[in-house]
């Protein structure tokens, strides 16, 4: 199966869903759409202010775009288009295949990825790289709390256990960020997680995985 870069949907018969497959009651929640909404203002006042900084620095180390994009699955299947800071190399994802994937299962990562700039291991540590998803999270492709959006090759791949991780909006944070982050390199241990988020959803759960994750940000705790 394959996927074009500017794909828009991928249809419930292409990704295995079907009439057993329903929606996360998360989904329609008006309290956590306002979370959202709120959560995410916030954080593009942040990223106007810390953009400029950013984009000259970024410049100085590694010259190129300021911002990465990509397409990534979220609710449901449907495709839709991540923001981030960039923080390796000019078309880094032409050179993936010359890097040593360190994880197992259907995601990539590797501790000393040699195509982060120096400037994006800073970024990463201290997840800056991931504020220019607050648009995506006031958009409603993504919520404050949710899964690990997934990339498109890595839904192609998915056996039918793996399709409940779009049963919820992906966000910017989760329980894989809380127990882990980036030290987190088995990809069914993120399913697990995953699920295991929406069995413990509340509000009040997702406001917890904010706090914490405030905190383990602040602390660089498992960051790479």
């Amino acid at each position: 199966m394959t996927f074009s870069s500017d794909a828009q949907m991928i249809s419930h018969q292409s990704i295995g869903l079907d009439r057993e497959w329903y929606v996360h009651p998360s989904v329609f929640s008006k309290t956590k759409r306002l979370v959202d909404i709120i959560g995410a203002l916030l954080g593009l006042t942040i990223t106007v202010i810390i953009a400029v900084p950013i984009a000259i620095i970024m410049q100085l180390d590694s010259p190129g775009p300021v911002l990465y994009s990509q397409i990534r699955c979220g609710l449901n299947g449907r495709c839709f288009r991540i923001w981030k800071f960039r923080s390796m190399v000019v078309e880094a994802d032409k050179k993936q295949h010359l890097v040593e994937n360190q994880a197992k299962g259907y995601i990539f990562k590797n501790k000393n990825d040699p195509r982060i700039t120096k400037f994006g291991s800073f970024l990463r540590r201290t997840s800056l790289d991931e504020f220019p998803q607050f648009w995506n999270v006031l958009k409603g492709d993504m919520s404050l709390v949710g899964t690990r959006p997934p990339t498109l090759d890595e839904v192609a791949r998915y056996e039918k256990h793996h399709f409940q991780r779009l049963r919820v909006k992906p966000g910017l944070t989760g329980e894989w960020q809380v127990k882990g982050r980036s030290s987190v390199t088995d990809f069914e241990e993120i399913v697990s997680m995953d699920i295991d988020y929406q069995q413990k959803w509340s509000r009040f759960y997702d406001i917890y995985l904010i706090w914490r994750t405030i905190v383990i940000v602040l602390t660089r705790k498992g960051a790479y």
